[in-house]
């Protein structure tokens, strides 16, 4: 009786023990246990989702499963945007968005989502300007002979977008507004295809985010008209500024990653702690510049930096697209 009720001690002794200090193999199981879904809410091949999918590789080794890019398409980013806030807060479904989802909220008299509501950032990985870009056999030298051509034939001009309310539409919305035009908007489901069309001169001009606009430039294959930042983009040296060309006009993308709200805080940290692992990483870091892509600095990656800008951002591109009348039902 004795010999059976001290060995009965001993197991549930041991049994606590291991709950209070779990192995290795067991804490590391808890999660995550399966692949990782990081969703890019547009088409394979633009800055978003060459992005994602250089972030991915170093990420899934420090969490040990794959990291798999999945394009969710549509509404210029809102359809995987969506998607992501109606997961399961499991940590299993993460969403690569921009500043897109700030438009979204704005744009849309009935969006699909809350950014502030159904969506918890996670860590802000990059900022990159925007950058005005026309196909290659349009004859214009410049912004401003592109925007005396526009003003002179608006009429027969047509613009591509990676789709209604992505970050290159408005802004290129915006910049015809202050040039007085209206032009044919022809939108896509990414930066990738509409690059390819404008490459094929099937429109004449788009504006959209450095890293889709990076190496089709550096091969020629489309005109640079202006980039809408003070300074000129070190991975893009001769495209000029649209200040040091007369017109004060700045522009740029941010993009971060997302989990469904609710998702426990643990596992934010995780996924913020291998994001920023990848961030640091000499390798991504070269691989990102030569796409004309710049990781944010030391002081804006943490979650709580994260969290803070989405309220200021939303209101901060609410006043543009109010002030130019822009909204889609």
């Amino acid at each position: 009786m004795r010999a059976n009720a001290f060995t009965r001690a001993l197991s549930v002794a041991a049994a606590l023990a291991m709950i209070a200090n779990p192995t290795p193999a067991a804490a590391a199981g808890e999660w995550p246990a399966r692949a990782l879904t990081l969703v890019v809410p547009f088409a394979a091949g633009g800055g978003t989702d060459v992005m994602a999918r250089i972030l991915a590789g170093p990420m899934a080794e420090v969490l040990g499963q794959d990291v798999i890019i999945e394009n969710v398409t549509g509404a210029g980013g809102m359809v995987g945007s969506a998607h992501v806030a109606r997961a399961q807060p499991d940590g299993y479904t993460i969403l690569f968005g921009s500043r897109s989802a700030a438009i979204d909220m704005t744009l849309y008299k009935h969006p699909s989502y809350s950014l502030q509501n159904d969506l918890s950032p996670i860590v802000l990985v990059a900022d990159q300007p925007t950058i005005l870009v026309a196909r290659k056999d349009l004859s214009v030298d410049g912004l401003r002979e592109f925007m005396i051509h526009l003003k002179h034939n608006s009429g027969a001009m047509r613009m591509g977008s990676a789709g209604i309310g992505s970050t290159g539409f408005v802004d290129c919305a915006i910049f015809n507004g202050m040039v007085g035009v209206t032009v044919q908007a022809i939108p896509y489901r990414g930066s990738g295809p509409a690059m390819q069309d404008l490459i094929g001169g099937h429109f004449d001009y788009m504006c959209t985010i450095s890293g889709s606009a990076a190496g089709p430039l550096q091969n020629d294959m489309i005109k640079p008209i202006a980039v809408f930042t003070k300074d000129r983009v070190p991975a893009l040296p001769n495209v000029p500024t649209a200040i040091e060309q007369g017109l004060e006009f700045e522009a740029s993308t941010w993009s971060g990653l997302f989990a469904p709200m609710g998702t426990p805080s643990a596992i934010i940290k995780k996924v913020h702690d291998a994001a920023v692992w990848a961030m640091q990483s000499s390798a991504v870091q070269e691989r990102l510049a030569k796409n004309a892509t710049y990781i944010v600095p030391l002081e804006h990656r943490s979650t709580k930096y994260f969290e803070g800008i989405i309220g200021p951002e939303i209101e901060k591109n609410a006043g543009p697209l109010k002030a130019a009348g822009m909204a889609v039902d």
